[in-house]
């Protein structure tokens, strides 16, 4: 247990503006996850994603993590989001309202993630219960040691995830590619259907 750092902390009825800002910036990251997952028009679904992702690289920053912070941004908001978003352009997925988007399912799926949440929550309480993170100190890491720890064990993850977001494309132009040959199939000139 850390007493010296827990000694110094102000604590929790004395917050500074960085911890305000740090739990109002949470609760809008919050909001638009939960807007992310009952939106039913799926472009507006992925552009909610794109603010609960570019909150997190905020919330970083704050942590004065800011290498981490960039790789939010550039692998998750630049690359995942955009992939999301080319997905749905060639799988030519409806711009509107989906009503594929709801499901009988909402009760499972809620307490599911009511659970995960409960979970994650305890984990990191549990965790970091006694441990303070000094935001007007000196900053324990730097983007050396982070960069050299991100590459060096968790380099299979990473490539993992490059080769998924890989498969994930070339599907969605299969996709794309197979619904024109039926299109052009089925209004041939043999058909007497016309474009």
């Amino acid at each position: 247990m850390n007493l010296g750092a827990a000694a110094h902390h102000p604590g929790f009825l004395s917050p500074t503006g960085v911890e305000i800002t740090f739990v109002l910036i949470g609760l809008a990251i919050l909001g638009a996850a939960i807007l992310t997952v009952t939106t039913r028009q799926l472009v507006h679904a992925a552009l909610w994603l794109v603010v609960a992702l570019g909150g997190l690289a905020v919330e970083y920053l704050l942590l004065t993590a800011e290498f981490i912070a960039w790789v939010q941004v550039l692998i998750y908001v630049g690359s995942v989001v955009v992939l999301l978003l080319f997905g749905l352009m060639l799988t030519k997925a409806p711009i509107g309202r989906s009503p594929d988007a709801n499901s009988e399912n909402r009760p499972v799926a809620l307490a599911v993630a009511v659970v995960a949440a409960a979970t994650l929550v305890w984990v990191v309480v549990d965790a970091f219960r006694s441990t303070w993170i000094d935001l007007h100190g000196v900053v324990q890491g730097s983007s050396r040691v982070t960069g050299e720890s991100l590459f060096r064990h968790w380099v299979l993850p990473f490539e993992a995830l490059s080769v998924l977001l890989l498969a994930a494309l070339v599907g969605a132009i299969v996709l794309s590619r197979r619904d024109d040959t039926r299109s052009a199939a089925t209004t041939g000139p043999g058909t007497g259907k016309e474009n």
